[in-house]
């Protein structure tokens, strides 16, 4: 059956769980909003909602440079205390966040940060798109907000397919790692540096090669 956006509002209301969790679980228990909820439990995603709202200001910062010194990135991702902090899973999933950034380059943590000016200029742009491809233009506010969801999911790491798993975005990620280790994490900040960025240069994937790496 089909899943609307009302059935995962509901859902979203009686667990907290994040919206494609709570879509996904609506999915697989074919709209049955009980078996839904069991779901969610059933994989800890309700409760790892319920943690989320607390405080996080433990933590770590990890440092991740890849390809003899081409990129490297500086990130932070707070935990509610220092004993998970100093944990070897929270640390392991601190270093999977860091060599996703290297991997993918998000220019944002989250929708969120994006400034405002830059979702109208790029509205602007993809209107005058949809206008040059002949669509009318009834239909072009709608196509533009699709779009804006795409520019999201390319540029926003927590919207991001996280690189070990593609099938995941990071925000899938970090709410399994949230029920796993019983405490909220939170995504802070990061910064990514490219050897010669913004110079001319031979273009390379970096997202290959740090997948490559990986699977050594």
């Amino acid at each position: 059956m089909a899943v609307s956006a009302a059935m995962v509002k509901e859902l979203r209301e009686k667990t907290g769980a994040g919206m494609l969790d709570c879509k996904k679980a609506l999915e697989e228990a074919n709209g049955d909003m009980n078996r839904a909820v069991e779901i969610l439990r059933e994989k800890g995603l309700s409760a790892a909602a319920k943690k989320a709202g607390r405080i996080a200001t433990e933590g770590a910062v990890e440092s991740y440079i890849h390809g003899g010194g081409k990129i490297g990135v500086l990130v932070e991702v707070n935990c509610e205390t220092d004993f998970v902090g100093k944990n070897s899973e929270f640390r392991e999933f601190v270093r999977d966040i860091a060599m996703h950034i290297a991997a993918s380059s998000p220019q944002y943590v989250s929708r969120e940060e994006v400034p405002a000016e830059v979702i109208e200029k790029e509205k602007e742009i993809l209107r005058a798109q949809a206008l040059n491809e002949g669509k009318p233009e009834k239909i072009i506010e709608k196509m533009v907000e699709g779009r804006i969801n795409k520019f999201y999911e390319e540029y926003c790491l927590m919207e991001q397919a996280f690189v070990k798993d593609p099938d995941k975005t990071i925000a899938q990620l970090v709410s399994e790692k949230i029920a796993s280790i019983g405490e909220n994490i939170t995504i802070r900040r990061f910064a990514r540096f490219e050897l010669g960025e913004g110079l001319e240069k031979k273009q390379e994937n970096f997202a290959e090669e740090v997948m490559a790496q990986i699977k050594r």
